[in-house]
């Protein structure tokens, strides 16, 4: 009996031994489910577009999301790497640095939960990480429940434009993770029948289309310093166009904040705010 205990301690304290200590971020959001899980502590690196939580912006940079630099990564002394997929690849060169790395596809809804499980299972979080899964699966189904109740809202996300003009238009299309949230939110995305996620479109398009909630973000995907006036002057450029219905019913909405960019945990909170623009009365 006793050696048995003895060899299930020593089995014990080899996993525990073997779970990476000293860990690498590489994307926001992986950085926003580490923390998420509880292993901010473990962190030891992130991207300069690492923002959220508070605590990330003390962590050493490694530079920026789309262009990391391998050598600032390897001077971390990291025993893990997590990426994105759809983040620029740097995962070859360092395994062949023999650095342990992990590769996540959070685009999706679904993607935000695998990304969870594999993070989870590669740093000895499975626990936190399933249960995480679970708290924002049933959250999202009840902003979905509520939102449902009422009419859905013809609805359009602008991710670029120029600045202090509405031409260059960029906005969310079918498949992509804005369409999945402003559904579940009650949206119905106007742009949905777009061949490629994000699509470049006219104003007289988008205008012949109507929609009855625009949320624009064209210029303010650089979040921090945006000011209230910055926002009214990008719906006083709706304004230029009465008859559209989000102008007649008030609902042009400009928003500089990461929740609804960043992939992970704080899903929940972007759709929360999706069905307050779209649906006040659901008391979200």
């Amino acid at each position: 009996m006793v050696s048995r205990l003895v060899c299930v301690l020593a089995i014990s304290a080899a996993l525990h031994a073997a779970e990476p200590r000293r860990i690498v971020s590489t994307s926001p959001s992986v950085t926003e489910m580490l923390y998420a899980l509880g292993l901010g502590d473990r962190v030891v690196g992130v991207t300069t577009y690492c923002h959220y939580p508070p605590d990330a912006l003390k962590k050493p940079k490694i530079g920026a999301y789309l262009q990391p630099s391998v050598e600032a990564i390897v001077a971390l002394r990291p025993d893990l790497v997590v990426s994105e997929v759809t983040g620029v690849r740097r995962s070859d060169s360092l395994s062949s640095l023999h650095i342990n790395t992990i590769e996540v596809d959070d685009g999706t809804v679904p993607g935000i939960y695998e990304s969870l499980r594999r993070i989870g299972q590669a740093t000895g979080a499975t626990e936190a990480a399933a249960a995480l899964a679970t708290r924002i699966r049933s959250a999202l189904g009840d902003v979905r429940r509520r939102a449902v109740k009422s009419p859905p809202r013809r609805v359009v996300f602008i991710v670029g434009r120029a600045p202090g003009r509405l031409d260059g238009l960029v906005v969310a299309g079918k498949g992509s993770y804005l369409d999945e949230v402003m559904t579940i939110a009650g949206g119905v995305n106007i742009f949905r029948d777009t061949l490629v996620q994000y699509s470049r479109v006219s104003l007289e398009e988008l205008l012949s289309r109507n929609p009855e909630v625009i949320v624009d973000m064209g210029e303010m995907s650089q979040t921090a310093g945006v000011t209230e006036q910055d926002r009214r002057a990008v719906v006083a450029l709706w304004k230029r166009f009465p008859s559209l219905a989000a102008v007649e019913q008030g609902r042009v909405f400009a928003v500089a904040s990461d929740i609804f960019v960043v992939p992970g945990p704080r899903v929940v909170d972007a759709a929360r705010e999706f069905a307050r623009m779209f649906h006040p009365e659901a008391g979200l």
